[in-house]
């Protein structure tokens, strides 16, 4: 009898084992399956120009695309300020970012980043306060602190001040002076930019930028969609040196990711080569404007060069919607990513639209 009850008993413990284990993997599923719902999703637009087209199309297209992302529920729309690079039509950041506004609705719209190198702030600060006049609660400035070029174009922007990136931290606090209703009384002020709320991302890809924006209290923004190098090293630097702020009380990440997504893998593999092989360009020194896509492209590299660009592309989601949500439900979970900004290369725009659709399903 005692042996029966010790059976019983026993069998009672595993059956209740069993139960919580199912619960607990019923509880991850749930949680996975809901994980990408409470990660805002983002755009990130360089303006690229396509092999055949001019910058007027490329202009024509982004619209087009910004009013398909207010549509599908992406949170923002940034341009990123490049200067003198073959197929990078988002010099004029400011004024690109004011032609989107005008004429979308909701989206918030601003820059990934104004290289601020090239600017004084108080430039910055009149540019974008006069577009949170015109857009109220609708405009992002995003800082960078490289000069978005090579030196000898970065000397054209700012002649003897080119080498500027040493003061970005000081240039960070000038702006945040200018934009504070508490300057009114200062000789300088910036007029319309003065008490308005403008928020201030500080955007990297280094582990520098991660300890600035830890420091001064700010969202942070890595751009893994070309420098995956230092991606999680630097988000941990940031977490574990955060000090909350008047601007933000908890530390906030967005990765920006490379996502080419379509109805089928191979069909996504295909659409990648055209922006395979402008970051081939990159590496070689060889800047094209963006290319057709090809069915073939180890015909365009060599192995070196192959493993060079897979590398630079390393925090790229390609595939069917399916592929991607897993790989990125893994991604957001193990860095513990709050936004996810999406920047895609591909040369047919119905495709471009449909891979934006595809990546805005994963979060509903």
């Amino acid at each position: 009898m005692l042996a029966k009850r010790h059976i019983y008993s026993f069998k009672t413990r595993l059956g209740f084992i069993k139960d919580i284990f199912a619960i607990q993997i019923l509880s991850l599923l749930f949680m996975a399956d809901h994980l990408l719902k409470n990660v805002l999703y983002s755009v990130l637009d360089l303006a690229t120009v396509l092999d055949g087209f001019t910058a007027a199309d490329t202009f024509k297209t982004s619209l087009d695309l910004a009013k398909q992302s207010e549509t599908l529920g992406y949170t923002r729309y940034w341009f990123a300020e490049h200067h003198n690079m073959a197929g990078v039509a988002s010099s004029a950041t400011a004024v690109l970012i004011g032609y989107i506004a005008g004429n979308t609705n909701n989206i918030r719209v601003g820059s990934g980043g104004i290289m601020l190198p090239n600017h004084a702030p108080l430039i910055v600060a009149e540019q974008f306060g006069t577009l949170a006049s015109l857009y109220p609660n609708r405009i992002d400035l995003g800082l960078g602190r490289a000069p978005g070029t090579d030196q000898v174009t970065a000397m054209a922007i700012r002649g003897e001040n080119f080498n500027a990136a040493h003061s970005f931290p000081r240039d960070i606090e000038k702006l945040q002076q200018l934009f504070s209703a508490s300057n009114n009384r200062a000789s300088v002020r910036a007029m319309p930019g003065e008490g308005l709320d403008i928020p201030i991302w500080i955007l990297g890809s280094s582990t520098d930028s991660a300890r600035l924006a830890a420091e001064k209290g700010l969202p942070y923004a890595f751009a893994s969609h070309f420098a995956p190098t230092y991606f999680e090293q630097a988000i941990s630097i940031y977490r574990n040196n955060f000090k909350p702020s008047a601007f933000l009380q908890e530390p906030y990440v967005m990765a920006c990711v490379n996502v080419v997504a379509a109805d089928t893998d191979a069909e996504a593999e295909r659409l990648s080569s055209s922006v395979k092989r402008m970051f081939l360009g990159v590496i070689t020194g060889k800047r094209e404007l963006l290319k057709p896509a090809v069915d073939n492209i180890n015909v365009y590299w060599d192995q070196l060069e192959k493993e060079a660009v897979e590398q630079m592309l390393y925090y790229s989601f390609i595939g069917s919607g399916n592929t991607i949500k897993e790989n990125l439900e893994t991604f957001v979970a193990k860095y513990g990513i709050n936004e996810i900004m999406s920047t895609s290369h591909i040369y047919d725009h119905q495709a471009k639209l449909h891979s934006n659709k595809i990546f805005a399903g994963l979060f509903g």
